[in-house]
């Protein structure tokens, strides 16, 4: 039976294990952390994406269309909480339609169930928003991935295979005979293949294994708030602004959660550790490591003023992060939100300043890394593996 070592516990490893694993291979997943999902897939909003954003043709518009109809079918075989309840993108000022319209478009190029609506039609969904025009987008939805972690879990135990938590890939080699041997501290594994799906360390993986990736990790922490419970009932579901199509985030949105509560963020500051939740989580390592790549300085003088600016002022005042808020919904104010957290985002920048706006799957012999899968990964999870292990198999 063929053998292929998978590197990262998260929810695009452990997709990947069990898509590998219903195709015969013997797989052997490794989490250098002692849970699963413990990073991006554990620290991200929870929302079910449609497509709608996504250049037609692109890895992410066709994988985010495809996982978000089996990411929900695999929600609802397995038990899985999960709710599609749509979600309005919403103009608030006439300079934004010309972008709306864009985005419609976009979203019937990509099949996504998506309509303009009027500012009453979408007083109906949303009696507290504030919009010129909207996008009814239907098939929109949250789900707990963490959850759908736990469901892969059970299903790779049921299918014997080797899972490994707290056991970090510390030297990749070439085997002897082919494939490669994975040393880990405590064991060298041999297998036939292997499959990078490190996330925040995707690029550090690749270079073990002999790679130079195309581009370098670079991550950013967006930082949520949430609204107080007794105004929660400002937002029925999930209410987006239009997005600036130069920047890979969404911007912050409002997002009701299957357990009633509602986040609202996140922003997106550069994080000073490959894992730093908080700005006091600071790694020298990790910031030499930025400092010394050339593309982050072109990225900086691109987006450094006002954008990154305007995102670091919003990190560190709450009423900044409210009046972003109230520009979707204005009846919320400083005094309705408290924080709730943060996640990091793995963004793959190349060296020329350019953010990777797509999926990035590089492969060597006996090899397969993915290097940039950013949100709508977790939604794409399921599609994102039919495609390794398509790779694996070519």
């Amino acid at each position: 039976m063929r053998t292929v070592v998978v590197i990262g516990g998260g929810i695009v490893g452990l997709a990947t294990a069990w898509e590998l694993t219903k195709r015969g291979l013997d797989v052997t997943v490794l989490e250098k952390e002692d849970h699963w999902a413990a990073h991006q897939t554990g620290h991200n909003s929870n929302v079910v994406h449609a497509g709608l954003y996504y250049k037609p043709g692109s890895f992410k518009a066709r994988m985010a269309s495809a996982g978000n109809r089996s990411i929900v079918d695999f929600a609802r075989q397995y038990g899985v909480p999960v709710e599609v309840c749509g979600k309005l993108v919403v103009a608030t000022s006439e300079a934004e339609l010309p972008a709306l319209k864009v985005l419609a478009e976009r979203a019937e190029e990509n099949g996504v169930p998506a309509k303009l609506i009027t500012p009453s039609e979408a007083r109906e969904y949303e009696p507290e928003v504030s919009c010129v025009a909207a996008l009814r987008v239907e098939s929109t939805g949250i789900i707990d991935f963490p959850a759908v972690c736990t469901a892969l879990v059970r299903l790779l135990d049921e299918s014997d295979a080797d899972l490994r938590l707290g056991t970090p890939a510390l030297g990749i080699r070439p085997g002897r005979t082919g494939g490669v041997e994975v040393a880990t501290g405590d064991d060298v594994i041999h297998a036939d293949a292997l499959v990078n799906c490190a996330g925040l360390h995707a690029d550090r993986v690749a270079r073990l294994a002999g790679l130079t990736p195309s581009a370098r990790i670079v991550p950013f922490r967006g930082e949520y708030y949430e609204l107080k419970p007794e105004r929660r009932h400002l937002v029925r579901g999930l209410i987006y602004p239009v997005p600036d199509a130069s920047l890979p985030f969404l911007g912050v949105h409002l997002t009701r959660m299957l357990d009633g509560s509602v986040h609202a963020g996140p922003n997106a500051v550069l994080a000073l550790r490959r894992e730093g939740y908080t700005w006091r989580d600071i790694s020298a390592k990790d910031l030499a490591e930025v400092a010394r790549f050339p593309g982050v300085w072109r990225l900086a003088r691109k987006y450094a003023y006002p954008t990154g600016l305007d995102e670091v002022r919003r990190s560190f005042s709450r009423r900044r992060f409210a009046e972003s808020l109230a520009r979707l919904v204005p009846a919320v104010t400083e005094d309705d939100i408290v924080r709730h957290g943060s996640g990091v985002r793995a963004q793959a920048l190349r060296p020329d300043g350019a953010l990777v706006d797509d999926f990035l799957i590089e492969t060597a012999r006996d090899q397969v890394h993915v290097l940039n899968a950013p949100s709508p990964a977790a939604t794409s999870a399921l599609e994102i593996a039919k495609h390794i292990a398509d790779e694996l198999n070519g």
